[in-house]
């Protein structure tokens, strides 16, 4: 059958693991664009620019880049459950066909 790359078990499982992908990286760039404080460690800051001066503006846009980047990686594991959707029908086509 044209188009057909992964079986119905690997399908799946690609749309078990997107679903679940989209979900955690969804909820990360909620907590990151809202600047979490618990996040803080896992904002690319160095101390010399935390304590350079008063003004949290610029650690605010780097919050706002790490959340970014979780929103855009939620949009490709949804372009990955797509993909994963689209084999699970093919497979299943695939065993209605009569030989």
């Amino acid at each position: 059958m044209r188009g057909l790359i992964c079986g119905p078990k690997l399908a799946a499982c690609g749309i078990v693991l997107s679903t679940w992908g989209v979900i955690m990286l969804a909820m990360l760039g909620i907590f990151f664009t809202t600047h979490s404080a618990v996040l803080i460690e896992d904002v690319p800051v160095t101390d010399d620019s935390v304590y350079q001066d008063g003004n949290p503006q610029r650690i605010y846009a780097m919050y706002n880049s790490v959340g970014y980047n979780c929103f855009i990686a939620a949009a490709i594991y949804i372009l990955f459950g797509a993909f994963s959707t689209c084999q699970m029908k093919l497979n299943k086509q695939k065993e209605y066909l009569v030989h």
